[in-house]
C-alpha cells in the first residue's frame, strides 16, 4: 500500500484539532469509530489536507461537515478536496452535523456497509 504524503506543517494543527473536536465529531468518535476494526485515526493529515477521520487500511476518510460546507464556496472547495484525495486512492465519505445529531444509527450503518464492502474487495 502506498503511503500518502502530507505537509509536515499540518502536524501541529492536526494535534490541536484532535484536542478540540466538534460535538458531532466527538459523538461519532466516542460512540462508534474509536472501537472499529480496522482502526480509524482522528484529524489525520493527508496530502495538503487534514481529514476528520481516516482508516489507512481501507484508505477511507470520513468527514463531518458543518453548515459552511453547504454554501456554494464550501461545496466547491469540498469537491476539489474530494477529487485530490481520490487521486491518492482515498475514498471520502461525508456526513453533516445534522446527520450525526439526528440519525447516528443511519450514519453508523452507512460506514459499516462501506467498511464491509471494502473488506470484501480487499481494498486497496
Amino acid at each position: 500500500m502506498a503511503i500518502v504524503p502530507y505537509q509536515n506543517r499540518l502536524k501541529k494543527l492536526a494535534s490541536e484539532l484532535r484536542k478540540n473536536m466538534t460535538p458531532w465529531e466527538k459523538k461519532l468518535w466516542y460512540e462508534f469509530l474509536r472501537e472499529q476494526s480496522p482502526r480509524f485515526l482522528r484529524q489525520k493529515p493527508l496530502g495538503s489536507y487534514i481529514v476528520d477521520f481516516y482508516c489507512p487500511t481501507l484508505r477511507l476518510a470520513i468527514e463531518v461537515d458543518g453548515g459552511q460546507h453547504y454554501e456554494p464556496e464550501g461545496m466547491e472547495r469540498d469537491a476539489i478536496r474530494t477529487a485530490e484525495l481520490g487521486s491518492m486512492g482515498i475514498t471520502v465519505l461525508r456526513f453533516s452535523n445534522a446527520d450525526i445529531k439526528e440519525n447516528l444509527s443511519g450514519v453508523c450503518s452507512s460506514i459499516t456497509n462501506l467498511i464491509q464492502e471494502k473488506m470484501k474487495e480487499g481494498t486497496p
